[in-house]
Formats: structure tokens, C-alpha cells, sequence
């Protein structure tokens, strides 16, 4: 089961992550809960949040992976329950991950997404909505949003559920049953 989790910043959309994974690994008693974090941390404000993030999942069982580019060597255990957080960070780290911009991350970013799917029996992917302020940016942000856009695509496309958080309430708006 894949779930895409979607929202603006500070939407709430990690702490329903958390909790919707939770409920699943509830129900798949005994499969391995992994939280595959993909933020570097850059300045104060990076490992603020990084931290926030820690506090957030703190005593639920994760054991945490990072993975900050190449989700598809990721080495994941069959039948595990996995939080991707989140798909925003590791477009921008495969993107950027030398002096000029690598257009092939959008296509090595979806083959770790095949992945978590063939490996893992639920897996909830985090994502930002980046297109609803309107505003035109320069060529590298713009580049960035398409790129995003393409992936976050092709994962609700593969999804079995799609879930937007605003001002921390969830809307499923593909697949499923509310947990």
C-alpha cells in the first residue's frame, strides 16, 4: 500500500504522516518501521526542524535511515513500513548534489519509488505542494517545481491513496478508507 501525503509547509502533513504509518504498522504487527529521512541539515534552521522532526516520532519504534540522494540503492527489508520524509528534500539534494543541475534525478528518484513499492507492504511518502503561491521564480526554482511536479505525478499515479493535509486536516482525495 502506497499513501502520497501532500501539503504546504507547515500543513501538518508529517505528523498525520506519522500517525497514518503508525496506524498501519499497527495493523502489520511484527514488519520492521523505518523513517527514511532525506533533509540535510543546513544552518540553525535545518537541524531546528530536523530536531522537531526526531521529537515528533520519539518512542513510536522507527529505526531511521538517511538518505539524502540515491533512494533506489537503498537497501530496504521485504515487507517493511516505511515513511519517506520527504520527496521536496530529495528532489532539491539529487538536483543540486553538484555545481550544475542533473536532470536524471527525476527518473533515478522514481525507481526508488518503484522500489518502496515492491519491497515495502506500506509505505507513506511525504511531498510538498510547491504551484499554489503563483509566483514566477527564477530558471533553477522553476526547474526544481517541474521536476517535483513530475514526481509527485507519477507517485499518485502509482499510489493506491492520496491524502492533502491543510491546516493539519487531512482530505483523502484518491483510494481508501480513513484510518
Amino acid at each position: 500500500m502506497i499513501e502520497l501525503i501532500t501539503g504546504g509547509s507547515g500543513s501538518g502533513k508529517s505528523a498525520y504522516a506519522e500517525k497514518r504509518i503508525c496506524a498501519l504498522h499497527e495493523i502489520n504487527t511484527g514488519a520492521p518501521l523505518i523513517y527514511i529521512a532525506t533533509m540535510q541539515p543546513f544552518g540553525a534552521e535545518g537541524e531546528a526542524r530536523i530536531a522537531r522532526h526526531k521529537r515528533l516520532r520519539g518512542g513510536k519504534g522507527f529505526a531511521t535511515v538517511e538518505c539524502f540522494t540515491e533512494l533506489e540503492s537503498l537497501c530496504i527489508a521485504r515487507g517493511s513500513d516505511v515513511l519517506l520524509e520527504c520527496v521536496g528534500n530529495l528532489v532539491a539534494n539529487e538536483m543540486f548534489r553538484t555545481d550544475r543541475m542533473d536532470p536524471g534525478c527525476v527518473q533515478r528518484i522514481k525507481r526508488g519509488v518503484d522500489m518502496l513499492a515492491r519491497v515495502c507492504r506500506s509505505a507513506c511518502i511525504v511531498t510538498n505542494e510547491v504551484f499554489s503561491d503563483g509566483i514566477d521564480y527564477g530558471e533553477g526554482t522553476d526547474m526544481y517545481m517541474r521536476a517535483l511536479a513530475d514526481i509527485n505525478i507519477y507517485i499518485a499515479g502509482i499510489a493506491d491513496r492520496v491524502t492533502e493535509v491543510v491546516c493539519s486536516v487531512p482530505t483523502v482525495i484518491k483510494g481508501g478508507i480513513k484510518c
